[in-house]
């Protein structure tokens, strides 16, 4: 049924499993630390003021230094987000889409205590001008607050595809209120297609010869649809798999490179043992894409399978986050052991 299989024995009990939590594999750090930027564009906006005014900016591709350059002119008839006050402090935030996190955000800076800011100030990115034409442009304008609670004044998405490369020029562009997908906080990775089952210790009878003595768990990633194009050609994409709160190397393990296909099919096993049935509460199978490169991975997606209580062993922790599909799929699977339930979850940026 699966062209790889990888068995890996995990002692989960509480005892042995609270030191752990806290620590990060080299590959575990790389998730927290990219997930932090894979957040909505709009995940620091606490204002509810109307978009409106303009900005001014001219875009062009630098091909001697391979380098994408934002021009930011300047701002007029932003909306005021201190009433009171009568004042806006606001800067420009730009990012590349769909990832978010493989080229970062960039920003001007803050001009004070006005709705008609001038920046002329540059954002560059480097990238390669094919990779370039599959991005969108996100422009936002934001008002700056001291204590991190920025307010979004409104926003302009360009298609670079069809993007006129050689207009050159400072234009102006009106600022629109956020997309509805994104104040929905729609964040579309892909979906991937998978299997798992749950064999409780010794339930396959004394006769079988391959009755566990302890639980296992059976991880069968068949496929991964419509994952995000960083390149004209597609990606390589791989899949990590960690049992939390476990980090260790015993509890890695990862499918073979599938390349140049956003549409990639694994057909990789992995079984799971010392799983005892009390440990399901507790556990969280970690699931995540990779776009393989030589020097760096950059996170795609990923999912996590558990109970999504927030709490593993008696001990608060963030991971254990499931989302409503998630915990129904884990749940399916503890009712019903030594079946194979089969689902297709969508990923997301954890």
């Amino acid at each position: 049924e699966s062209d790889t299989a990888s068995e890996i024995s995990l002692q989960l009990n509480k005892h042995k499993k609270t030191p752990s939590i806290g620590s990060h594999s080299s590959d575990m750090a790389s998730v927290s630390s990219v997930s932090g930027s894979v957040l909505s564009v709009y995940s620091g906006d606490f204002g509810s003021v109307d978009a409106q005014g303009t900005v001014e900016f001219a875009l062009d591709y630098d091909e001697k230094n391979r380098e994408f350059q934002v021009h930011v002119s300047q701002c007029r008839d932003l909306a005021v987000v201190d009433e009171k006050k009568g004042r806006s402090d606001p800067y420009v935030k730009t990012y590349l889409l769909p990832d978010k996190a493989r080229m970062g955000k960039r920003k001007t800076s803050v001009k004070k205590r006005t709705v008609n800011p001038i920046y002329n100030e540059v954002l560059r990115y480097k990238i390669e001008k094919m990779v370039l034409l599959i991005q969108k442009l996100n422009l936002s304008v934001w008002h700056n607050d001291p204590l991190g609670r920025n307010s979004f004044l409104g926003e302009i998405e360009i298609d670079l595809a069809s993007w006129d490369w050689s207009n050159r020029k400072l234009n102006w562009y009106p600022l629109k209120p956020r997309s509805l997908s994104a104040v929905n906080g729609v964040d579309h990775r892909g979906v991937m297609n998978l299997s798992i089952k749950y064999v409780p210790p010794g339930s396959l009878g004394k006769m079988c010869p391959k009755n566990p003595p302890s639980g296992e768990v059976h991880i069968w990633v068949k496929d991964v649809k419509d994952l995000l194009q960083l390149r004209p050609s597609g990606v390589d994409s791989f899949v990590k798999c960690y049992v939390l709160p476990d980090t260790s190397k015993k509890s890695y393990q990862k499918t073979r490179v599938i390349k140049r296909d956003t549409n990639p099919v694994f057909n990789h096993t992995i079984v799971y043992d010392g799983f005892h049935t009390e440990d399901l509460k507790d556990a969280c199978v970690e699931l995540t894409v990779w776009d393989h490169e030589k020097l760096t991975n950059h996170f795609l997606g990923g999912i996590r399978l558990g109970l999504g209580t927030g709490l593993s062993y008696g001990i608060s922790v963030d991971w254990m986050d499931s989302t409503q599909e998630e915990v129904a799929f884990w749940q399916e699977m503890m009712s019903a052991a030594n079946e194979w339930i089969e689902g297709l979850l969508p990923l997301r940026s954890l």
